[in-house]
């Protein structure tokens, strides 16, 4: 049974969990990050279907990301709709035409020749789900009254980081897209006034014929600062 008690009013649980060994956290912390330095962004995707339920438990994995005030200021908006898909990708080429004509700098392009990107958008057609990652600046009560949201980019950003994890470790590939401006998705979707677009995402099988730029990761000494007493 869980044990439970009331502070200042508000109800608590007891946080009950198995710890592991010394050698089984390392064993698992070793075995995770052999997973995730495996994902990659995929940009050619396979029609193939993926089952409803899998990308529920993705989301509903998303959504255990922890929040400011845990007020979970997110909505995900799935898309399967082939006509609505081929109209995101329509409204999303246009704009990343411009971006690619114009709006990104010299600098920016030529950080991303290596990736073999243009405008063309192909994947958001191909990918069975387009998962829209919508941020909410504050929440309207059934009374209608707003009320705010904190740390919204933060938990946000969390809880995409959390639903990429599940992706890759279910088995699918996904892209984070960011066509930027990105209202028109607002506008596709007819989201509320309080939701604002933070990243689409495809998601599915990776296409019979998927090739990634060949990169490296930074290693430890590159990423991380330790401070240790001597």
């Amino acid at each position: 049974m869980t044990n439970r008690k009331v502070i200042d009013g508000y109800p608590f649980v007891e946080y009950q969990r198995i710890l592991p060994s010394e050698h089984e956290l390392i064993s698992r912390t070793r075995d995770f990050f052999d997973l995730m330095n495996s994902r990659r962004s995929v940009r050619i995707f396979s029609t193939k279907p993926v089952p409803r339920e899998v990308i529920e438990n993705i989301v509903n994995t998303a959504s255990t990301a922890p929040s400011g005030a845990h007020k979970q200021p997110w909505t995900f908006c799935i898309v399967s709709d082939p006509s609505l898909k081929s109209r995101i990708r329509l409204e999303a080429e246009k704009e990343e035409f411009e971006n690619y004509h114009g709006r990104m700098g010299t600098e920016w392009m030529q950080d991303l020749r290596p990736f073999q990107t243009d405008w063309h958008k192909e994947f958001l057609e191909a990918a069975p789900y387009l998962i829209i990652v919508f941020r909410k600046a504050y929440d309207v009560g059934s009374d209608g009254v707003k009320r705010n949201n904190y740390y919204v980019h933060e938990s946000v950003g969390i809880a995409c980081g959390f639903l990429l994890a599940a992706i890759h470790y279910g088995g699918l590939v996904a892209l984070t897209h960011t066509p930027s401006p990105m209202n028109f998705l607002a506008r596709l979707l007819n989201r509320p006034a309080n939701e604002k677009p933070y990243l689409l995402i495809p998601v599915g099988y990776p296409g019979s014929e998927c090739f990634v730029p060949d990169l490296r990761r930074k290693p430890t000494n590159e990423i991380a600062a330790f401070y240790e007493r001597s």
